[in-house]
């Protein structure tokens, strides 16, 4: 999931159903404030109940206006591109701490001090 100009939260889903997306999305998102927008994929049908849904269809379309998908796209296509050029291969155990590490990346974007705030997060876990 991803906020448009802000942060991305990304993890593990491995049950994509219409009755677990939904649920997973209000867990994670202000829906009370939120427009979602996603791609076509048939899990999402039960966001239109509880929140203003737009989706993009990528036969038709890519984007219209605001609506579109890009950000996170983008978002998973760094993540593969780092994951074959830098890592090579990663393992399905090991998923989910690589996507946290993208995810921490990403929000930290913008932050010119990031090296900094990584450096002391560790030294305080310690």
């Amino acid at each position: 999931m991803k906020q448009r100009v802000g942060d991305v939260k990304a993890m593990e889903v491995r049950d994509c159903s219409t009755k677990m997306l939904p649920a997973l999305v209000r867990r994670n998102v202000d829906t009370s404030q939120a427009v979602l927008i996603t791609d076509e994929f048939s899990g999402y049908i039960g966001i239109k109940r509880f929140r203003s849904h737009e989706t993009v269809n990528h036969s038709v379309w890519y984007v219209e206006g605001d609506v579109h998908t890009n950000s996170i796209e983008s978002f998973w296509a760094l993540l593969k591109r780092s994951i074959i050029g830098q890592y090579h291969k990663v393992s399905l155990r090991h998923l989910p701490a690589y996507i946290d590490e993208f995810c921490y990346r990403h929000n930290l974007r913008k932050c010119v001090d990031a090296f900094d705030r990584t450096i002391i997060r560790a030294v305080e876990t310690r």
